[in-house]
């Protein structure tokens, strides 16, 4: 297990999983000498001593760094790191296909299309490189918030001309979009990658794959029986020509197949046109049920075409020996089927339990406990805060009950996937972290205060949040709310004896306030001293108004009232002489 902050091949620092597969664990990391973030695809350590495995990882770094293509996921190096092998990816930031058919449903016509021509132009550059990507599916499809559409994972991709031995009759790729041939044990080819583009369509128009069953064995008999449903019957509004393309597409018969996904993009490129609205249904060319032998096929065409007179008798001859052979194989191929029908069938009568203590497991262990069960494992996702990571939380039907060999357990599973943690956001700009936050879609709401700007606090930092720090927030449904700092000025206490008359006309000068001095007498203050102001202290400063300060000023005797006042005091002072002396 790779762990956070662990640096690979001395360049690549991990960031954080962000993805496992079957084959391999994908992380995003930092690149330490082109500063950027990439993803780093690192085999699975069970798997790195398994040669075989080993070939096909690294088929994949040979087969796909030669693909540069703006709907192509970028592969920027490939190499091996004390016994991890891995490939240096472009780490692109967004949200599966298949997540979006979920939350949305069938989109509409006009952006299926769009989805359709970017994918069909990537898969068209793979197969000039002689690439087969051999496992379509909207999983594997990433669409970025302006639209643009990503193709990833070439974990089996094959290189046509490549000399390998590779796991040609192995069931390789999703079950709801394997091609029949593969589903039957051929091999793949470019026809293969059209019939998936072509189920992928479907369910971009529908919101649901065309065939659906209980297990993977039932579904893949579809697709080699059944026709593919009618989209027109699910939604009539949809034109006979795009469900033509779908019907050609997937076909079971390759040979009523595209010849190539570029044939595929000019088909999409005109299917809205005005003058293919009234296009006739497809009918196909060839058998859809006729054995897919080129050579046989080739064989039989030429010998009809002869015109020889003399050799009638030989073509005929020739003709049904070449049938007679035709028809052993396909009664072969009957019995074989049938047979490995019946023993499906055998198994699935058997009553099993669903295994006990699930919950709390994590999803490999539980699967693994399901499937030694001879049962079906499925596995949904969900976020809840008080279960950890990779942690069963559920399990349909419940832990003991009696159900039949082939069915389908489903098991819910905490998954961290579409969530994040949130950090202390407080003393960030509150901008800058509602950009960030936004990008995953969280939702945002920010609520100003005012704060005395006395530096304790920066100008719109964030001074609150709703969510703590170490909570996860659900993407694109998560909501955090900020409450940020507005800086105000406010009036101080011009009184406490520290402010001049200088001091306070200076503050009034530099915020924008007029300001009215009155004197006034009083001797209980010293000469000069603030005594009142009427605005209140702590009160926000608003540009363009007034305060008056009062100042004090003691009251003063005069040289004349001094006079006056000594003569009354000599006068009753003289009177009190006569009378002593008795005048």
């Amino acid at each position: 297990m790779i762990t956070k902050g662990e640096l690979i091949d001395n360049r690549y620092k991990i960031i954080k999983s962000i993805g496992e597969g079957g084959m391999a664990n994908v992380y995003l990391a930092w690149d330490t000498i082109l500063e950027r973030e990439v993803a780093v695809k690192v085999l699975r350590g069970d798997l790195a001593g398994d040669e075989k495995f080993v070939r096909r990882f690294q088929r994949e770094a040979n087969s796909a760094s030669s693909l540069r293509h703006p709907n192509i996921v970028e592969m920027y190096d490939v190499g091996e790191d004390n016994g991890k092998y891995f490939i240096v990816m472009e780490y692109v930031n967004g949200k599966t296909l298949k997540n979006l058919i979920k939350k949305r449903g069938a989109l509409n016509l006009t952006e299926a299309i769009d989805i359709m021509l970017q994918l069909t132009s990537g898969i068209a550059c793979a197969h000039d490189s002689y690439i087969i990507h051999r496992d379509i599916k909207p999983q594997n499809v990433l669409i970025l918030e302006d639209g643009r559409v990503k193709i990833t994972d070439f974990g089996i991709a094959m290189a046509l001309n490549s000399n390998e031995l590779t796991q040609t009759n192995s069931v390789m790729g999703s079950v709801h979009y394997l091609p029949p041939e593969q589903a039957s044990g051929s091999g793949s080819t470019i026809k293969s990658d059209i019939y998936s583009l072509g189920i992928l369509m479907y369910e971009l128009l529908t919101g649901k794959v065309p065939f659906r069953g209980e297990n993977a064995v039932e579904i893949a008999i579809k697709h080699m029986k059944d026709p593919i449903p009618s989209v027109r019957e699910f939604n009539p509004e949809i034109p006979q020509s795009v469900e033509n393309i779908i019907l050609k597409a997937c076909a079971k018969n390759p040979r009523n197949r595209y010849n190539s996904v570029s044939e595929m993009y000019g088909d999409l490129s005109t299917c809205l046109n005005e003058n293919r609205k009234d296009e006739p249904i497809l009918v196909y060319r060839y058998s859809e049920h006729a054995v897919d032998d080129d050579k046989t096929i080739t064989k039989l065409e030429s010998r009809e075409n002869k015109n020889s007179d003399d050799n009638s008798d030989k073509n005929v001859k020739g003709l049904n020996i070449a049938l007679l052979i035709l028809g052993i194989v396909c009664v072969v191929i009957v019995f074989v089927a049938l047979m490995f029908i019946l023993l499906i069938s055998r198994d699935k009568e058997k009553d099993v339990y669903v295994p006990n203590n699930l919950l709390g497991l994590k999803e490999k262990e539980a699967c693994k406990k399901i499937e030694d069960k001879k049962l079906i494992c499925s596995v949904k996702y969900t976020y809840d805060e008080e279960y950890e990571n990779d942690t069963v939380i559920k399990v349909s039907p419940k832990s003991s009950s009696k159900i039949k060999q082939g069915n389908t357990v489903t098991i819910t599973v905490s998954s961290f996937e579409n969530t994040i943690e949130v950090e202390d956001y407080t003393n960030q700009n509150v901008d800058a972290v509602k950009a960030i936050l936004e990008e995953y879609g969280i939702r945002v709401i920010t609520t100003p205060k005012k704060v005395s700007n006395d530096g304790s606090v920066e100008e719109n930092s964030i001074i609150e949040q709703s969510v703590e720090e170490g909570k996860r927030l659900k993407k694109d449904t998560g909501v955090i709310e900020f409450t940020y700092a507005t800086l105000i000025t406010v009036y101080p206490d011009f009184t406490d004896g520290t402010y001049t008359r200088e001091l306070i006309q200076q503050f009034c000068d530099d915020n924008k306030i007029t300001c009215i001095f009155k004197d006034e007498e009083d001797n209980n203050f010293k000469e000069g001293a603030i005594m009142l102001q009427s605005r209140g202290v702590g009160d926000e400063v608003k540009a363009n108004t007034s305060i008056t300060i009062t100042i004090a000023k003691n009251k003063t005797t005069t040289n004349v009232d001094k006079t006056d006042d000594e003569n009354n005091k000599n006068n009753e002072d003289n009177k009190d002489s006569e009378k002593d002396k008795g005048v």
